[in-house]
């Protein structure tokens, strides 16, 4: 999956090593958290909640839709926020609202067809694209004299494609270390399944188990070691931390071939749309869940405003309701997906588009810079996540991006969030991961250690760009519900104005974003509350 779920989660968990930190139950909710109040730089949400509450109005339902990889619908927090089509009568097998998807009772799912198969692992872009091309471009001599404009950019993508495309040495070195890490743990996990009797045990739970035998007490020391050097979280269990690295390590070994091996045509096997054709649009099936709803589901709690694990703790009337379309495949989304996707969102009444998605290359650029701007046009706001690799996006390009080659502007309803932390979490207020630049990122929102709802009625961390975007997307719906009156562009200017901005020039916070602040929750209502009194 792209951007970043999988992919980057990996690198972080392979590539930096965290503190270990006792976390309490109140802790791992700290996103959602108050400076004055809690003493780390959350975004203050229970304060706004408290804020819309006192203002004794009846909010307007919401409909956030979530562009991901899918979403388990089954999870019991979920449900109580997922959107309901008005228009469609479930399981009837018809198109009763006649919009061309059938029983999208909760949504859409692109990446599958009619007969219920879904594309689960798909490639890069790059290798789609170098494949794309190799034959038209990979010779000893080239006449580009009578080329036009295009098919010049093309060349250029292709040509930046096939340098990136190399395996390298370095990368082969790290594949083999990662394959020897994973080998161990698996081999140490099952000493400790043995006398442990748990299959899915924790580093959490590991730290406190007394051993019984020497071997055990050995490894359960080595065990400890590895994770705290690959910078697992200690949430987390056996068996999932084993299928991330296998995730991991078959990613990578499809890159080393990627150059000699063109990708599986999933397309034409699976979907079978023709996929040159925008118009050719009414392919897939309605279940939004997919093989794969670990990074959605995540993503999609954060959106619904998930506080708590207990059900009943909040009293706040929550008046969000998630539509899921699954864009995102295990590997690079593909650019007809993604302005598919964003045009069923706002042709069927979401105002709020979260994207916690991005790649390198974007060779049908011009259909998703078109869906942005038809959202725009339709009065939808777009939050999208800037990224984890690190880019400087001032230099770097990453897409969808709001800025379009195609129409030479700047999409005006759309916001590039990157990732903040706090000094409890990882010793700063940012992190090591996040794209960051101030002429594209827009401002920054949590993205360490964030706990939400992961599928099988689950709850876990993760980190990344990809939970910063749908906390800000929870903000900007509640801004939407409570004051309906408010366009896209304006809800945006009240979030852009609505950071907590450290004095702390070292930071240099300001270099990383353009409002070089933290999105607040309870800033952005007062806000909200002072421009609609003004515009009145």
């Amino acid at each position: 999956m792209s951007q970043f779920p999988m992919r980057r989660m990996m690198l972080t968990i392979f590539l930096y090593t965290c503190s270990q930190i006792v976390w309490g139950q109140d802790a791992k909710f700290w996103h959602w958290k108050d400076l004055e109040k809690d003493g780390v730089h959350g975004v203050s949400l229970l304060k706004a909640q408290q804020l819309l509450t006192d203002l004794k109005i009846k909010p307007t339902p919401i409909i956030i839709a979530v562009l991901d990889g899918g979403i388990d619908t089954a999870h019991p927090q979920i449900k109580l926020s997922l959107w309901n089509n008005p228009r469609e009568i479930p399981g009837n097998a018809l198109d009763d609202d006649k919009n061309g998807y059938v029983d999208d009772l909760h949504g859409w799912n692109f990446l599958g067809n009619a007969a219920g198969e879904n594309i689960n692992k798909a490639s890069d872009e790059k290798s789609r694209i170098y494949h794309r091309y190799k034959e038209a471009f990979k010779q000893e001599q080239l006449d580009s004299t009578s080329w036009d404009a295009t098919k010049k950019q093309t060349y250029k993508m292709w040509q930046q494609a096939a340098a990136e495309i190399v395996f390298s040495d370095e990368d082969a070195g790290n594949l083999s270390f990662i394959k020897m890490a994973r080998n161990a743990v698996v081999k140490m996990g099952l000493i400790l399944i043995r006398e442990m009797e748990d299959s899915n045990f924790s580093t959490e739970k590991l730290e406190t188990y007394q051993p019984i035998g020497k071997i055990t007490a050995d490894t359960k020391i080595s065990y400890l070691r590895t994770m705290q050097a690959l910078g697992i979280e200690r949430s987390n269990g056996h068996q999932s931390i084993v299928q991330d690295l296998n995730e991991y390590i078959s990613g990578k070994e499809k890159s080393a071939v990627s150059i000699d091996t063109p990708p599986e045509d999933l397309r034409k096997k699976i979907t079978q749309d023709q996929y040159d054709n925008l118009n050719d649009q009414y392919y897939g099936n309605n279940n939004i869940t997919g093989p794969n709803a670990k990074h959605g589901t995540h993503v999609a709690g954060l959106a619904a405003g998930l506080v708590d694990t207990l059900y009943n703790k909040s009293s706040f009337r929550n008046p969000i309701q998630i539509m899921g379309l699954r864009v995102v495949p295990d590997g690079d989304e593909y650019d007809k997906d993604v302005a598919l996707g964003i045009r069923y969102a706002v042709n069927n009444g979401a105002k709020i588009i979260n994207m916690s998605f991005g790649k390198s290359f974007s060779p049908e650029q011009a259909w998703v810079d078109s869906a942005i701007r038809y959202a725009a046009s339709k009065d939808v706001l777009i939050i999208h996540s800037a990224g984890n690799e690190s880019y400087d996006l001032n230099v770097k390009s990453v897409y969808p991006s709001p800025v379009s080659k195609v129409f030479k502007d700047k999409a005006m309803n759309m916001i590039t969030v990157g990732a903040s932390s706090d000094p409890v979490i990882a010793e700063s207020l940012s992190t090591d991961f996040s794209n960051y630049g101030n002429k594209i990122v827009d401002l920054l929102s949590p993205g360490k250690k964030i706990y939400s709802s992961l599928p099988n009625q689950q709850y876990g961390f993760l980190d990344g760009t990809s939970m910063s975007a749908p906390i800000l997307s929870h903000i900007a719906a509640l801004i939407r519900a409570y004051f309906p009156k408010l366009s896209a562009t304006e809800v945006k200017s009240i979030l852009l104005q609505s950071c907590w901005k450290p004095n702390d020039p070292a930071l240099k916070l300001d270099e990383l974003s353009a409002e070089g602040g933290i999105i607040n929750a309870a800033l952005s209502v007062q806000n909200a509350i002072l421009y609609q009194r003004n515009k009145k």
